[in-house]
C-alpha cells in the first residue's frame, strides 16, 4: 500500500509535537497507557448496556511486553480497537482526538475520559524511530495494521489480530551520547514510570518483572537461586485518597472532597519534623498534581500560599484546563478556586487542632510557627489577619508557657 502524507501536512508540526511541546521523553509511557485506558473505558461503557460484549470490568488490563533483542516495547490493550476509517481520523490526522469524539456522542458529563487532545500518542516519537499499531474493533472480523517512521507519512494494510484491542509496537531508538533509549527496554524503569505517572489508572497493567526464587531440587539447607520473571500486576489502580479509611494508616490518612464548579480530592498532611532545608533556596514546595488519577505535576507550588509551604500531599481533579500535552496548565480559575478551597481547609484544621491537640499542636508550632507569622505579614496578609491571628502563639513571662492572644 502507497505511503499516505499526515492530514496536518508538514514535518515542522511533528516536529514541535516532538521536540516542544513534550519537554520530557519519559512521559510517552503516560501518554500510551491513558489512551489505553480510554479504548478500554469505551468497551466497558459499551458493556454496561450490551451483555453481547462479555466482559466484566475485571476482564480488562493493560499490558507492557518488551523484547530487548530486538529493541521492541509494546503498549497492548483488550479494548474497543478501532476500524480501518478510525485509524486513519485518529492516527493519520496529528491532534484529532477519538476520545473526546466518544464523550461528545455520549452526551454524559459522567464519562471519565482522560485523553481528550488527540496528540499524546505521537510522543512516543520521542524514544522510537518507528511505531506499529495493530488493532482490531470490538464487533468487526478485520484487523489493520497502521505503520510510520515519522513525520514521512504512513501505511494502513489489513493484517491478522485473533483478540480485539490495539497493540502499539515501538522499535526503540538506538543509544547516543546525548541519550539512553536502552533504558525504557529495562523492566525497573519501566515498572518505576508506571508508579510515577499511571499508578492510579483504573485498570490493571501488567508485565514480566524479575523474581527470585529457590531453585527446585536445591538442598533446602544451602538453597540456590534463580532469577525468574512472573506477570505481575504493577500499578495500585485505588488513589490513597479513595479508598476506605480503615485500609489506610490513620496516621497518614486525612481525606476530603469539595463539589461545586470544580470537583477535586486531597490528601493532605503536614510533616512531623521540619525539613532540614526548609529555610533553604533547595527547599520545594508544592502539592502533586493529578487529573483524572495521571500525574501532571509533581510539584505544583501555586496550589498554596508561600505561608503553608510545609504543607505535603495530592490533589486530583479531573476538572482541570490542561493543555494538549497534559503536561502544564493554564493558571486559571479553576486552580485558583482549589487553591482557595485548600488554603480554607488547611487553616479550619488547624484550628480544629490547637482545640483537641492542645500539645500536639505547640510541637507543630515549634516546626511552623513561624511560617503563620509569615502569612499575616506577607502579600495578602490583610485578609488574612482575623483568621491567622488564633492561631499564632507567644511564650507567657507570667504563665511560663506557650499562649494564644485570646487565652491573654
Amino acid at each position: 500500500m502507497a505511503k499516505k502524507e499526515f492530514q496536518a501536512e508538514s514535518k515542522k508540526l511533528m516536529d514541535m509535537m516532538i521536540n516542544s511541546i513534550y519537554t520530557n521523553k519519559e512521559i510517552f509511557l503516560r501518554e500510551l497507557i491513558s489512551n489505553a485506558s480510554d479504548a478500554i473505558d469505551k468497551l466497558y461503557y459499551k458493556s454496561l448496556t450490551d451483555p453481547s460484549v462479555g466482559m466484566n470490568k475485571g476482564d480488562f488490563r493493560i499490558l507492557l511486553t518488551r523484547d530487548k533483542d530486538n529493541r521492541l516495547l509494546t503498549v497492548s490493550d483488550n479494548g474497543i480497537g478501532m476500524t480501518k476509517e478510525e485509524l486513519e481520523q485518529n492516527l493519520g490526522t496529528i491532534a484529532h482526538s477519538g476520545s473526546l469524539d466518544f464523550k461528545k456522542d455520549n452526551k454524559d458529563e459522567n464519562i471519565d475520559i482522560i485523553g481528550q487532545f488527540g496528540v499524546g500518542f505521537y510522543s512516543a516519537f520521542m524514544v522510537a524511530d518507528s511505531i506499529t499499531v495493530r488493532t482490531k474493533k470490538y464487533g468487526s472480523e478485520q484487523a489493520y495494521e497502521w505503520q510510520s517512521s515519522g513525520a514521512d507519512g504512513y501505511t494502513i494494510t489489513e493484517c491478522d489480530k485473533e483478540t480485539v484491542g490495539t497493540d502499539v509496537i515501538m522499535h526503540i531508538k538506538p543509544d547516543t551520547d546525548e541519550e539512553k533509549y536502552s533504558e525504557y527496554l529495562e523492566s525497573y524503569r519501566l515498572h518505576a514510570l508506571v508508579k510515577k505517572y499511571s499508578d492510579y489508572i483504573r485498570y490493571p497493567i501488567r508485565m514480566l518483572l524479575p523474581e527470585q526464587k529457590v531453585k527446585e531440587g536445591s538442598d533446602p539447607e544451602k538453597p540456590e537461586y534463580e532469577t525468574v520473571e512472573e506477570m505481575k500486576t504493577v500499578n495500585s489502580m485505588v488513589p490513597l485518597w479513595q479508598r476506605k479509611k480503615s485500609d489506610v494508616t490513620e496516621e497518614e490518612y486525612n481525606k476530603f472532597s469539595a463539589e461545586g464548579s470544580v470537583t477535586y480530592k486531597a490528601l493532605l498532611f503536614v510533616p512531623s519534623s521540619r525539613p532540614f532545608n526548609f529555610y533553604t533556596e533547595g527547599y520545594e514546595k508544592g502539592l502533586q498534581l493529578y487529573s483524572a488519577g495521571v500525574l501532571i505535576m509533581d510539584k505544583c507550588d501555586s496550589l498554596l500560599p508561600d505561608y503553608l509551604r510545609f504543607v505535603r500531599g495530592v490533589v486530583d481533579s479531573p476538572d482541570l484546563s490542561l493543555n494538549i500535552s497534559r503536561e502544564l496548565l493554564q493558571h486559571d480559575r479553576q486552580l485558583k478556586v482549589i487553591g482557595q478551597n485548600l488554603e480554607k481547609k488547611v487553616r479550619a484544621d488547624l484550628e480544629k487542632f490547637l482545640k483537641d491537640d492542645r500539645e500536639g499542636y505547640e510541637k507543630f508550632y515549634e516546626n511552623f510557627g513561624r511560617q503563620i507569622g509569615y502569612g499575616i505579614v506577607s502579600d495578602g496578609g490583610e485578609s488574612r489577619k482575623d483568621s491567622l491571628k488564633d492561631l499564632m502563639m507567644f511564650y507567657s513571662s507570667t504563665q511560663k508557657k506557650l499562649t494564644t492572644l485570646k487565652e491573654y
